[in-house]
């Protein structure tokens, strides 16, 4: 379906870069959004938080998402072919609440994989006015990017507020919270989740520079190569310019990845991961570390420095530290295109005896096949998938149907396989095989996606006492 969208700008994509969130705001009539909370108190009423089926419930919330401002924004922010996850949940903040403690949203259907580049989002849309008073939510700026309650602390806190069908985008890592509701009224959110299926080839937004410098206005950044990184890879470019680091200086970022400062720590890893090739042996090094932190760090730079890092993170595939073929095999799946020669070694490594090895490794094949498929045979990495379809690890089984749904008619030959897992037991890997089939596109994709839909068809008419 074509849908029209209102183009962010670039401003607005650089705020998102550094904050986290961007809030837009429908033009729909308030009768609309009235409706919308009557049915929402009709629910609680009647059946209680129906959870991910809120939308089948209540199907008048898919024109907030098909909205021009919020699917621009949505593009912008994960791409033009981006796809509505199947979690979602009304948020309930009652009258005299005390409101939640600021926390990130475990993944739904995945293990807790904190990725930088922002590849799934939440969307926070209020059906009615919300003052500070009502308990909205409130998010930290810039959180997205810390792992550490210390650090995200730091930022201030920004509370949501809006009237009724202003709905805000934010990064999926974003500390957030519900505030106190203080007030006489009850307040709903519907959160939404959304994720990534292209990779950045070019700006999804209307874009006037690709020059991240001329939009700063020479203000201090906190996290300057951090953030530049972001907006290149935004802007399909795999890596950043040198930035004339000196080896004396490289030994000294590669202690900082062991400062008690976490933002400290981040900042030294992505001037390491600028540095290039003269970087690469001391990242290594940091790389097997028995610290996560340096770990982590190490290969979030080893990441960024693109091809002269692919041989050595290839190598740590091998090593028998588990924690460090996890930490390659995520920063491989993380370079995308770049990494195109590990795809051999990534196609080893989903048969792990690691779990998370294994998940790291399926979805890199998704995240790198997808980019390369024009000039590559990618027939094993395909057998590979189906295979792991079967994992019995469900975070394997939900990634590999999400790769093969990347890999779109390539994915043909998984049809049978996939059509099984349409029962499987883990409702989200059920959601990436139909979504799978879908991109597959063939009549026989198509029709058992269209025999599953029909058969596993929710009617939000159906209750009690109207049965028929």
């Amino acid at each position: 379906m074509n849908r029209s969208a209102l183009q962010l700008t670039d401003k607005a994509m650089r705020d998102f870069i550094i904050n986290g969130y961007v809030k837009v705001k429908t033009d729909f009539s308030p009768s609309f959004h009235e409706k919308i909370c009557q049915q929402l108190d009709t629910m609680f009423e009647e059946t209680g938080n129906l959870g991910n089926n809120l939308l089948p419930a209540i199907p008048e919330i898919q024109e907030v998402f098909d909205h021009p401002i919020v699917h621009g924004a949505m593009q912008g922010v994960l791409g033009s072919d981006y796809v509505m996850h199947p979690h979602r949940y009304c948020h309930f903040n009652q009258q005299g609440s005390e409101g939640q403690n600021f926390h990130k949203d475990s993944y739904a259907g995945d293990e807790q994989i904190r990725r930088h580049r922002c590849r799934w989002t939440m969307a926070f849309y209020y059906p009615q006015d919300v003052t500070e008073d009502m308990g909205p939510t409130a998010v930290l700026p810039g959180s997205q990017y810390y792992e550490t309650g210390e650090s995200a602390h730091e930022q201030p806190e920004v509370a949501l507020t809006g009237e009724a069908g202003t709905v805000t985008i934010v990064h999926y890592d974003l500390w957030h919270r519900a505030m106190p509701n203080r007030s006489d009224k009850k307040r709903y959110m519907l959160k939404f989740l959304f994720i990534r299926l292209d990779e950045p080839q070019t700006p999804a937004w209307k874009s006037d520079t690709a020059d991240w410098h001329t939009l700063g206005n020479g203000e201090t950044s906190e996290h300057s190569e951090l953030w530049e990184s972001m907006w290149d890879w935004y802007n399909g470019k795999q890596n950043g310019t040198s930035n004339g680091v000196s080896r004396t200086q490289v030994d000294t970022l590669i202690e900082t990845l062991d400062s008690d400062n976490e933002k400290e720590r981040l900042n030294a890893a992505y001037r390491l991961g600028r540095v290039g090739a003269a970087a690469v042996p001391a990242l290594n090094q940091a790389l097997y570390s028995r610290s996560d932190a340096i770990r982590n760090y190490a290969g979030y730079a080893l990441s960024l420095t693109g091809a002269p890092a692919v041989p050595t993170l290839i190598d740590a595939l091998q090593a028998t530290d588990d924690a460090v073929r996890v930490s390659a095999a995520f920063a491989l799946a993380d370079m995308g295109k770049v990494a195109q020669e590990a795809l051999p070694a990534l196609t080893r490594a989903t048969q792990d005896p690691d779990e998370q090895v294994r998940r790291n490794a399926t979805e890199g094949l998704g995240l790198i096949g997808q980019q390369v498929s024009e000039n590559m045979d990618l027939s094993e990495t395909i057998q590979v998938l189906t295979t792991r379809l079967r994992d019995d690890h469900y975070a394997v089984r939900d990634n590999a149907a999400r790769s093969l749904a990347k890999l779109g008619a390539l994915a043909e030959p998984a049809v049978s396989t996939l059509i099984t897992q349409l029962e499987d037991e883990d409702r989200y890997v059920r959601f990436h095989a139909a979504l799978a089939l879908k991109q597959i596109q063939t009549p026989a994709a198509q029709d058992a996606l269209f025999n599953y839909l029909f058969t596993s068809r929710w009617c939000a008419l159906t209750t009690s006492d109207t049965p028929f």
